[in-house]
């Protein structure tokens, strides 16, 4: 997608070879009118798919899932980082390690949004090392709903996510695929 490149070329700031911050427009400050642009573009590439859900992990993933769903006219799920204390253990639930932030945490959805048979559409605003999207296809997998393709905004092609979603069997469209960052440098694939 030509208008997030050129945004992130403009506005991403790449810190080393791992972390870009597009906190100006997509993490922080969210563009709305850049996140419509997206959210089209998700819904013209997955429109031929059967779509129950829209889903995404909080939080910086929320702007775009929400254009997303959107379109599609779906409800959209917001799988949770945290435990909960009032679900009652009402929660399909898994464990993922964060590149990001380099720690584990507990992935949660309440068993009330995530029915059995469903088609789940997950859009993300990362993909580096793909856990994330590994651990929402674990708590997909405990509700017997399916994982039908996942969204990414922008993608670390030169991290091993693609290919371990790749492996997993998944669908994955990636808007922007940076093939390769260091201080101030980022190089589109």
């Amino acid at each position: 997608m030509e208008l997030l490149k050129e945004r992130i070329l403009k506005d991403g700031l790449a810190l080393n070879e791992n972390v870009l911050t597009v906190d100006s427009f997509l993490n922080h400050q969210v563009d709305v009118n850049l996140m419509d642009k997206i959210g089209e573009e998700f819904y013209n590439y997955f429109k031929s798919k059967k779509i129950d859900k829209i889903v995404t992990i909080e939080s910086s993933g929320i702007a775009p899932a929400y254009t997303t769903a959107l379109r599609f006219n779906l409800p959209l799920v917001i799988l949770k980082k945290q435990q909960s204390s009032i679900l009652n253990g009402n929660l399909y639930e898994t464990t993922v390690h964060s590149f990001t932030k380099n720690k584990d945490y507990t992935l949660t959805c309440s068993k009330d949004f995530i029915k059995d048979n469903e088609n789940i559409l997950l859009i993300d605003d990362f993909l580096a090392n793909g856990e994330a999207v590994l651990g929402a296809l674990r708590l997909f997998e405990k509700s017997n709903s399916n994982l039908v393709g996942v969204g990414i905004v922008i993608e670390k092609s030169f991290q091993p996510g693609r290919d371990k979603l790749n492996n997993a069997g998944l669908d994955v469209y990636s808007l922007a695929q940076i093939s390769k960052l260091s201080k101030g440098v980022i190089e589109f694939k």
